[in-house]
């Protein structure tokens, strides 16, 4: 974005020059740029190789690269460098990043949460010198030391010297059967470790004592096969009894639950013994000169520690009420989201406070630190080094709560936050927080010594940091070389909702509740005591701004307010960038709404892959591969109203041009489909209205339509070889409606990075792929309407047939789930028998009729049923032919397959033209990728 692009004509001689000058000084330079660059165009390739280069994160912190980097803004720029500006900077990568090139940076955001980050990153890390690092380490090591202290006794060794380094907690419910009430321990798994040396797990033992509920007992054992492993007693909030195998279901589990406040706790009887709430499975310790873990049952000396917490936190609130509840409660009583918030489901199960989420010692632990922290805030010279901390102490708190989970792929801990949600987890890991086999404080505050160290190795300037609504950031006119933001992503994430689960910790470490390090807690609205809401541009309609439901109509005008603000602050040579990685085409309108009538020109969109493949969020599902990028300018005052039939006729040209060349970059599937919006868009927003013959204003709702349309029409021309969908030509059988629904459905899911599915490692997993291919690739409800209604597909009429509609989610129906409805319930077998029975070529295949006539009414066999389960007879389809010849190669009926493919050549191209495509779109390790690359060598050539 801000550097010249030596090949466009526009582009100064003098910069060019520079550049050149530039590069070839450039240390470690190959030594073929002294003649690539000559050109323009070789001067260009140089340029976007050196970008390309400077990503690689081995190189963030090269001296050669970083003043390469600068001299090349300077070059473009002079030595007044441009400003750049991000109004919803969250973590703030993208002002580093602007430093780190040596521009001037602006970075505000509204959440106190994310202006704390941004300020001991942008100002306090580059403000101090290399002694940052040595009083970083010494806090630590007192910090450590104090904790230990204050929380002495509660983590015992064992009589052996072993050290216990991770407690593995269940959450339990009591089963309701009939003359049973034993305790139901909730598990997702019996395995503790799966390491081919270190194989663990639970065993349940249940014994019987007269006149008592049954007791389950775990013990740990060594397995040698899979199979002695049982099975989890939880799914889907229904639990399982290990004593009768009675099911409690998910509404009795929750109302248990919720009578313990989330049952995290352990409850202790009058006489000191554990009689309820949650149970340690097992303890993961360390023997003396061994670096294998070691799993053993609990000891009543693990419970009586707990029992020690419990005691001590309850002294400790005792004294604050004491003290008349001065200042904050030491555990957060700040109440967590209402019900419905996006990504919450605690609630259901009694956790109504943040500091629910957490069991009695690991609440004592984390108040521990935050005092200990606070002291040093308070000292004179401390708030620096007390800021770092904090954040180390938030990352402590995601990975020791109650809904963290244990990983027995590798022995580890998976922290709360794996994905943008609060979901529960029925069973958990404590640790030390001051030990150091997991993320305590010691591994907390190194991984921040790694960026105290990179960043100074960047030798960058502070930048300049505002606790500010993107509407009014406060800057003069036109002050900004660059607006550069990665904006809220409309309904996807609850952003302020989660980042109050460390807002609470932090307000107790260094607020107190007061203006003071993280700035004002909100500075619109006093009385609210979490991060600010009212403000933040969400669409959340459990949410109220000023009387007015945050619905999308807000969203819409909140965010076009930040872009007016934006478009305000650049200057009119300026370039604005604007990342979005939502994948409903209802996000997708809101935020260009938002940019259009903020005053932008969209000119491109490029996608970049700025997320992990492995995430949670993007296995097994449609989400962007990539982040996309929306390129923008100012669009004139003066700007002229547009034709609409003008538009209309430029728009699909334009859509197959940036089609064709992101798909020469490898870009696939809904990553294509949001990345041609940019380039389409630019069509229609350079105006500053477009308007029909008649005057009347086409609304972008109305023009988005169309670019839904023209993308989906190109899709179907590059995957069925059709130059018009709608003609009644040859191919008319390859582009029925159910074949353009499957091949769009297909091509839409297709990622920029396959395959999309990955085993617990993040490697590809081509079973994991087979596994969610049996149940039906998935796709959201909205993205399936928005292609199948241009194109003429009644979604509705394929419900049953070809997909399955639920949850806002549209499924693909496996073949072989269509067996019954193909072939009645004889199956496969009755139906090749059929077929190769019958003595007459044509009328061996009247299972598949041609052209009006229906599927048959044989005896014993229905065919596709309709909503009534009754018979009903439809005209089978080219699809239809393709899925019965998919069963057929599954059951190994060849003779059956053949006759049924040579009658299809002799029909005509559209069923060898429809298996090509659709083998080409299906993800590789799918059942019907298989299916049909092995029909296909059958085929005569």
């Amino acid at each position: 974005m801000l550097l010249p692009d030596p090949g466009d004509m526009h582009c100064p001689a003098a910069f060019k020059d520079e550049a050149r000058r530039v590069l070839l000084g450039h240390e470690g330079r190959p030594k073929r740029w002294s003649k690539a660059v000559a050109g323009d165009d070789g001067l260009r390739r140089v340029l976007l190789k050196f970008i390309a280069d400077f990503a690689n994160w081995n190189e963030a912190t090269s001296s050669a690269y970083l003043a390469t980097s600068r001299a090349l803004v300077r070059a473009a720029y002079g030595e007044e460098v441009p400003l750049v500006v991000d109004p919803f900077a969250g973590g703030g990568s993208i002002p580093l990043e602007a430093l780190r090139v040596g521009c001037d940076a602006f970075a505000s955001d509204l959440n106190p949460v994310a202006c704390l980050i941004l300020r001991a990153m942008l100002e306090d890390i580059p403000r101090h010198g290399p002694t940052l690092t040595d009083r970083l380490r010494e806090a630590t090591r007192r910090l450590r030391e104090q904790i230990q202290r204050e929380l002495g006794g509660l983590y015992p060794k064992d009589a052996d010297g072993a050290v216990p380094i991770a407690y593995l907690w269940a959450r339990t419910v009591r089963c309701e059967a009939p003359n049973c009430g034993a305790e139901i321990p909730l598990l997702r798994s019996l395995w503790l470790s799966k390491r081919p040396a270190q194989r663990r797990a639970l065993r349940p033992r249940v014994v019987r004592r007269d006149a008592e509920p049954p007791n389950v007992v775990l013990d740990v054992f060594e397995p040698s096969d899979d199979t002695e492993v049982g099975n989890a007693t939880v799914d889907r909030a229904r639990a399982t009894c290990l004593c009768c195998d009675a099911v409690l279901p998910p509404d009795r589990v929750r109302l248990q639950l919720s009578q313990q406040r989330g049952g995290a706790d352990a409850v202790f009887g009058d006489t000191g013994e554990r009689v309820g709430g949650a149970r340690i499975t097992a303890v993961v310790a360390l023997r003396p000169g061994q670096t294998s873990r070691h799993y053993r049952p609990p000891a009543e000396g693990d419970y009586a520690a707990v029992r020690l917490a419990r005691s001590r936190l309850a002294e400790l609130l005792l004294d604050w009420e004491r003290r008349g509840k001065e200042g904050l409660c030491p555990v957060p009583d700040e109440p967590v989201p209402p019900i419905g918030t996006l990504g919450f489901r605690v609630q259901r199960y009694g956790m109504l406070r943040w500091g629910d989420l957490f069991n009695g010692r690991q609440t004592l632990a984390l108040v521990a630190a935050s005092r200990c922290i606070a002291k040093l805030h308070q000292s004179e010279g401390g708030e620096t080094v007390a800021r770092l901390l904090a954040l180390a102490l938030g990352k402590v708190a995601d990975f020791n709560c109650a809904l963290t989970r244990w990983r027995a792929s590798n022995e580890d801990i998976g922290d709360l936050f794996a994905r943008q949600a609060l979901p529960p987890s029925w069973d958990f890991v404590e640790t030390d927080l001051t030990g150091s086999s997991y993320v305590g404080i010691e591994r907390a505050v190194r991984h921040i010594l790694e960026v105290v160290r990179r960043i100074q190795l960047s030798s960058l300037q502070a930048g300049t940091i505002g606790q500010l609504d993107a509407t009014n950031t406060r800057l003069p006119d036109q002050v900004a070389g660059i607006y550069f933001t990665d904006p809220p992503y409309y309904d996807a994430i609850p952003y302020s909702d989660l980042s109050d689960f460390f807002f609470v910790w932090l307000k107790r470490t260094l607020g107190g509740g007061r203006v003071g390090a993280l700035g004002a807690l909100d500075p619109f609205d006093k009385r609210e005591s979490l991060t600010p809401k009212d403000r933040e541009a969400v669409q959340d309609e459990t949410k109220v701004s000023n009387g007015r439901v945050k619905d999308r109509v807000f969203f819409e005008e909140k965010i076009g307010d930040a872009f007016a603000e934006g478009r305000r602050l650049l200057q009119e040579d300026g370039v604005g960038a604007i990342v979005f990685a939502h994948k409903t085409t209802d996000g997708w309108e809101a935020l260009l709404t938002g940019v259009i009538h903020g005053g932008w020109i969209v000119t491109a969109s490029w996608p970049v892959a700025t997320e992990s493949s492995s995430r949670l969020r993007a296995q097994n599902s449609a989400a962007l591969a990539t982040s996309v990028h929306l390129i923008c300018r100012p669009r004139p005052e003066d700007a002229p109203i547009g034709d609409w039939a003008d538009v209309l006729r430029e728009l699909p040209k334009r859509v197959a041009d940036w089609m064709h060349r992101l798909q020469g970059e490898g870009v696939r599937g809904a990553d294509l489909v949001f990345a041609c919006v940019g380039p389409a868009l630019e069509i229609y927003s350079r105006y500053r209205a477009v308007e029909t013959v008649d005057g009347r204003e086409v609304a972008l709702a109305e023009y988005l339509e169309k670019v839904w349309e023209v993308v989906g029409r190109s899709a179907l021309e590059q995957v069925l070889g059709a130059t018009d969908v709608n003609a009644d030509a040859a191919l008319e059988g390859a582009l029925e409606e159910d074949a353009r629904l499957t091949a769009l459905f297909l091509w839409t899911l297709q990622s920029t990075e396959v395959p999309k599915a990955k085993d617990e490692d993040g490697e590809a997993d081509e079973d994991a792929v087979r596994k969610v291919a049996a149940k039906g690739f998935s796709l959201p409800f909205d993205v399936v309407r928005r292609f199948s209604q241009p194109m003429g597909i009644d979604l509705e009429a394929w419900r049953g047939r070809i997909v399955a509609q639920a949850k806002g989610a549209v499924r693909l129906l496996p073949v072989v789930e269509r067996a019954k409805a193909l072939f009645g319930e004889d199956g496969a077998a009755s139906a090749a028998d059929w077929i190769e029975s019958d003595a007459n070529p044509n009328s061996q295949l009247s299972l598949f009729p041609e052209g009006e006539r229906s599927l048959p009414q044989r005896p014993r066999r229905k065919s596709i049923l309709n909503d009534d389960a009754e018979l009903q007879t439809v005209a089978a389809t080219t699809l239809d032919r393709l899925h019965a010849a998919m069963l057929l190669q599954a059951s190994g009926h060849a003779s059956a397959l053949r006759t049924l493919i040579a009658a299809e050549q002799e029909r005509g191209p559209a069923f060898l033209r429809l298996a090509n495509a659709l083998t080409a779109l299906y993800p590789r390790g799918s059942q019907e990728k298989r299916l049909l690359d092995a029909m296909l060598l059958t085929v005569p050539r």
